[in-house]
């Protein structure tokens, strides 16, 4: 998958937009932080659990993760599955093990992980809340990624998925330690 490619799943409704920012995004988005978490490089991923690109996202993510903290927010736009899979992710104990579980069924085509449709009020809001700071972003598909560039410090935001070097071009950090 070249960096040209888009690979991403749209919302419906369009709100009115804010300015995107890490520091509005790590005061008002709930999500769950995978890899290097005492990293100095956050990427904050908008994802909806039933997008298959988002799949593809996670995948190519893994082989940063040592250098990176991605924290990925789950938002509803596909579908039910969407709302009470994104809440078993953020309840989850090891929220990257459940990931990667989850990506692996959604994209062998199983659906993703099982999960209730029994969600507490604190968690459905927390999703909606997502949704909604996703929405007033502008983004138009997710994936939605935001971090800045390690070595250009630029802020830097991109709708869709991509493969692993792109992603690691697009972030600013190298593919090998």
């Amino acid at each position: 998958m070249g960096s040209a490619a888009l690979w991403a799943c749209s919302p419906q409704d369009k709100p009115a937009k804010i300015e995107v920012s890490m520091e509005a995004i790590a005061t008002k988005a709930k999500g769950f932080p995978v890899g290097a978490l005492m990293g100095r490089n956050t990427v904050y991923v908008f994802f909806d659990p039933q997008c298959p690109h988002c799949g593809h996202l996670w995948q190519a993510s893994v082989p940063l993760q040592t250098r990176v903290k991605f924290v990925w927010i789950p938002v509803k736009l596909i579908n039910g599955a969407s709302m009470a899979q994104g809440a078993a992710l953020l309840s989850a104990p090891n929220p990257g093990a459940k990931m990667a579980e989850h990506e692996a069924s959604l994209l062998a085509g199983q659906g993703g992980i099982s999960a209730s449709s029994s969600i507490s009020s604190e968690l459905e809001d927390a999703i909606k809340s997502n949704t909604s700071l996703f929405n007033s972003l502008g983004a138009e598909s997710v994936p939605f990624i935001v971090a800045k560039n390690a070595k250009t410090g630029d802020l830097v935001k991109r709708e869709g998925a991509l493969g692993t070097p792109e992603l690691a071009d697009f972030l600013g950090v190298d593919l090998t330690p």
